[in-house]
């Protein structure tokens, strides 16, 4: 069997991030796989600017990975209680391709931030802006790093036993959703 493909997003474009780092530690822990990570750096979402251009390059190549992918793992950080602005554009951009990329996808949502619930809401607004896409979200377990930016060693690796543990559990039942 070809290793899995995976597909990661990261609710945040600042460089070392801690989202991105989760999702770095959640292929890890997943195992054997064929990884990559989005690069969701796209135009502000504007009707007229689709209509005069077209979807852009760049939405189109993250919409074929998705669409080419075993499984997408999403994590978003936390900014004033919702997911960032950049990845509810990413996926705005991503429902005008042609096709449907996310349907019947498994799908792991996680966050990471830097207050004490851990992206908690944002985790849950996000699995809202999933639904219309009708990917298969995991229900569980659920992973709202807290703290995130003293959650990482030295080597980018996951610190806490707890989360280590659960995100190996949900790597675990995304592999199984893969199998399905």
């Amino acid at each position: 069997m070809a290793k899995p493909k995976l597909v990661g997003i990261s609710g945040s474009l600042r460089a070392g991030s801690t989202n991105s780092m989760l999702l770095a530690e959640a292929a890890r822990l997943f195992g054997d796989c064929d990884y990559v990570q989005a690069d969701i750096r796209f135009p502000l979402y504007d009707a007229d600017y689709e209509q005069a251009n077209g979807v852009p390059d760049s939405v189109q190549q993250v919409a074929n990975q998705i669409a080419g992918a075993d499984a997408v793992m999403i994590s978003t950080v936390e900014y004033n209680k919702g997911p960032s602005g950049a990845l509810k554009n990413a996926l705005d951009w991503i429902s005008r391709v042609d096709g449907t990329p996310w349907s019947g996808k498994p799908l792991a949502v996680m966050s990471a931030a830097a207050g004490r619930a851990g992206g908690e809401r944002a985790q849950l607004i996000l699995r809202s802006f999933m639904v219309p896409f009708r990917p298969r979200i995991l229900q569980g377990p659920e992973i709202h790093l807290a703290n995130s930016g003293n959650a990482f060693d030295d080597q980018g690796r996951l610190t806490g036993d707890m989360y280590v543990k659960e995100l190996t559990q949900l790597m675990e039942s995304l592999r199984a959703e893969i199998g399905r």
